[in-house]
């Protein structure tokens, strides 16, 4: 489940939504109407039959493991970061490669390429602090006729024009490009920190069932510059970027309606993976997890007794669904007591689900004094909650 980035939204709804149309899909075609507010949690259903699961640690390899894993249900890339421009100037960008297979095993010999049985999403989303703007693209394909795909050596994940690609499987450098209507990035990115294996041993659980869970690393610091383009104005950048990869067979539990997410890059070297998956009643569940990454590389687990993410007010969407307005941060073990906070107020994604991603400032205090830093937050299940559910951000726990 990214980016709980632990899980994507990708997972909780792309089987739901681009099963509904994937056989009919044509190149930039519309998808037939879907609900305007479809439940991440109901999404999250499916028979995992004929499927792999994450049910036990194993073995990573790379380059391998930085291409597809084509018998699990979901997959996905997901790059995000904090550029700066002259003057400092901010920007947040997004870019995320969502594979989805509608059902196990290869496409059938002789079958015609339009019967996809494997469908691709991306998104891109691009903000500008200072001038109050966030400007967002999706792009749906098909994998069958070769509009979107991924392999492992040399590096390639695509969807239509929009791609990640390195030469060899160091990802040294990895180049993402992609360009919609308003918006576009084209970025040279450098791992500055070796991969990290979230969860025990790279299974990262999301619940007490066997094979609710993901396969899942993170690249944490990549080191970034290039440009973007917003509204016709280009603007060269640089800053840092943060990878996060899993691939799973898995399903929300039906008591869990969203999640929370943190990926923090702190100004003294140590960086923060933090997801709180939210139960119905405002709880958080006793599977949402955590990472430190030491500037040395190493890494400290945290349980779910061993942080807190608390909301700080709210922020309504024009429309439609209360989230979280900030966040706070607190790690009692290492006496951190962060704040963060979003950029732009209204950094919502609303193409075939609703939530919430984006760049957000990171203040506060560790045991030697005030800390800084750059991040991404993302929301799921406050403007899609099921009926008789809550849509006002929890009071914390």
């Amino acid at each position: 489940m990214r980016r709980v980035r632990a899980w994507p939204i990708f997972a909780a709804v792309l089987a739901a939504a681009l099963g509904l149309a994937a056989l009919r899909l044509e190149r930039r075609a519309p998808l037939p109407p879907l609900a305007a507010s479809l439940a991440v949690a109901e999404a999250m259903a499916g028979d995992p039959a004929g499927f792999l699961r994450a049910e036990r640690p194993r073995p990573f390899a790379f380059p391998a493991d930085h291409g597809p894993h084509d018998g699990y249900r979901t997959e996905w890339w997901y790059f995000t970061g904090t550029l700066f421009g002259e003057g400092g100037r901010a920007f947040g960008y997004q870019l995320t490669f969502f594979r989805n297979a509608l059902a196990p095993g290869p496409h059938p010999a002789g079958a015609s390429a339009l019967r996809a049985r494997t469908v691709w999403m991306a998104h891109l989303a691009l903000s500008d602090e200072r001038g109050g703007r966030f400007r967002w693209a999706e792009r749906l394909a098909r994998e069958a006729i070769g509009l979107a795909g991924a392999r492992a050596e040399p590096f390639r994940v695509w969807v239509e024009g929009w791609e990640a690609s390195a030469p060899d499987g160091t990802l040294a450098p990895l180049a993402l490009r992609a360009r919609a209507e308003g918006l576009a990035i084209d970025l040279t990115l450098a791992p500055e920190r070796p991969v990290v294996l979230q969860g025990e041993a790279g299974l990262s659980a999301k619940g007490p069932e066997a094979g609710n869970a993901s396969y899942y690393y993170s690249i944490p610091r990549l080191a970034t510059r290039g440009e973007v383009t917003l509204d016709g104005e280009r603007f060269a950048v640089e800053g840092r970027s943060w990878l996060d990869r899993e691939w799973s067979t898995s399903a929300l539990a039906p008591e869990l309606e969203g999640w929370d997410w943190l990926a923090l890059q702190l100004d003294d070297g140590r960086d923060l993976m933090l997801y709180r998956l939210r139960r119905r009643d405002g709880s958080a569940d006793p599977f949402s997890a955590a990472a430190v990454i030491e500037p040395a590389g190493d890494v400290r687990r945290l349980a779910a007794g061993d942080f807190a993410l608390r909301p700080l007010g709210r922020w309504t969407s024009p429309r439609g669904g209360d989230y979280p307005a900030a966040f706070r941060v607190e790690v009692p073990s290492l006496g951190l007591e962060l704040e963060a906070r979003p950029r732009l107020a209204d950094q919502e994604l609303t193409g075939l689900v609703r939530y919430w991603e984006g760049a957000v400032r990171v203040t506060g205090r560790g045991p030697e004094g005030p800390i800084g830093g750059q991040g991404f937050l993302e929301m799921t299940g406050y403007a899609d909650a099921p009926p008789g559910a809550s849509r006002r951000p929890a009071q914390n726990r």
